[in-house]
């Protein structure tokens, strides 16, 4: 699809309120598109009155600005992240790629609700965001067109880049908060920050180069620590501190908390796009780092071993489902469904100090289904477990032990001197 096949059409444009979404809607106006702005509200931290959005939009062009309010929608996605610890590579949690694909799925419902079948987005055509918005889009509504400006040849006649982009809005006097000098791009919602491109770019540029949005570096907090204790009921968090919360303010708080203490703020990652290139991020989600390491925790007192096997091999199959685009598609609902059990029997309160980064284990009690026991594991003559029932035990061990050596199996080099 080219621009124009969109003249005298009104589309709808996922707006952020940054420099491609000005950009992108100033010159679709000036290509005779009409332009109807769908910003979600996802909990920007770097937005001091979402509503400015709109009008920013509005002053670009657009010729109405809508607002949904998705906050709720990205907190409840969330919580299965943090049930799965779905990181993507180098301990990104995701937080643009879960965004992406709550915000695509509002912004259909809106053009479902006002008659518009295009979907316009300024994602550029060599990251991962092109891809969340097309293939969300095509799973859930295929009867709705996405057009990217990125990949049309009379954009990208005009524009290489962000030089491009700023001066033509700078021309045009629209109010966008991009400079020539800005060293790197910041997307931002409730989960986190996402810090790229620019200086970021190159890899002798440290990751504490960036000005934290969400909290502090470990270095620079306080030199006391802080405690934290979460209550779960069936992997919802219900209390922080013994105030009851629901799912966004239990993140709100705990990106409080976390980013007080420099907890996942500077994550460096140098990771695989979906396009096959490779791309170096700086993340911030002291919020999801906080509660992720509380839930593991937790999920350390109720798996066994073959629980727990079976759920790490869950964990990277929801992240990259997630990084790639594919939440919400058949393998990704398989992978929800098998956490149901897990979700099931995370109750408990779990109490961590947190200092300078760290959070470090203080407590845990009501875990309802707990598999640890101080009486069963202790080294001491306490509880049922009898020490020489183990004998049985390793004598059956031993038989595959010693057929191993029969056999031959073993590396020669182990066995010289023996």
């Amino acid at each position: 699809m080219t621009v124009s096949d969109l003249q005298e059409k009104r589309v709808a444009l996922a707006a952020s309120g940054g420099l491609d979404s000005c950009t992108v809607t100033r010159w679709l106006c000036d290509q005779g598109v009409e332009v109807v702005s769908v910003t979600a509200d996802i909990g920007q931290p770097d937005e001091l009155d979402i509503e400015d959005i709109r009008t920013r939009m509005l002053a670009c062009g657009a010729v109405e600005a809508l607002m949904i309010d998705l906050k709720t929608d990205l907190a409840e996605d969330a919580l299965v992240m943090l049930a799965a610890n779905a990181t993507y590579e180098g301990g990104y949690w995701n937080t643009t790629g879960l965004a992406r694909h709550v915000t695509t799925r509002g912004i259909l419902k809106v053009m479902a609700e006002n008659g518009l079948e295009v979907l316009v987005h300024g994602a550029t055509g060599r990251g991962n965001d092109q891809v969340r918005f097309q293939i969300v889009a095509n799973m859930l509504g295929p009867r709705f067109q996405v057009y990217a400006p990125w990949r049309d040849d009379a954009f990208l006649e005009n524009f290489g880049g962000r030089r491009e982009m700023i001066a033509y809005c700078q021309a045009r006097e629209l109010p966008i908060t991009a400079t020539q000098d800005k060293p790197y791009s910041t997307d931002a919602n409730l989960l986190g920050l996402t810090h790229e491109a620019g200086k970021l770019e190159y890899l002798d540029v440290a990751a504490d180069f960036i000005d934290p949005g969400m909290g502090v570096f470990p270095k620079d907090a306080p030199d006391q620590p802080e405690q934290f204790l979460l209550e779960l009921v069936s992997g919802r968090p219900v209390r922080i501190n013994g105030d009851p919360v629901d799912p966004v303010e239990a993140i709100l708080k705990a990106n409080e908390v976390g980013g007080r203490h420099g907890v996942g703020i500077g994550i460096h990652t140098v990771e695989n796009r979906f396009v096959g290139i490779k791309s170096r991020g700086v993340y911030e989600s002291p919020g999801m780092s906080l509660l992720g390491d509380c839930y593991e925790l937790l999920l350390q007192q109720v798996l066994d071993r073959r629980a727990r096997r079976f759920y790490d091999s869950l964990s990277p199959v929801l992240s990259e489902q997630i990084y790639q685009g594919y939440y919400y598609d058949l393998a990704s609902q398989m992978v929800r469904s098998a956490l149901k059990p897990v979700l099931d029997v995370l109750t408990g309160s779990i109490s961590v100090s947190v200092y300078r980064g760290n959070v470090t284990f203080q407590s845990s009690v009501g875990v309802t289904h707990t598999l640890y026991s101080s009486e069963v594991s202790s080294m001491e003559a306490v509880g049922d477990y009898d020490h020489r029932d183990s004998e049985g035990l390793l004598n059956v061990l031993g038989v595959g032990a010693k057929s191993l050596h029969v056999s031959g199996q073993m590396e020669k080099e182990l066995l010289e001197g023996i």
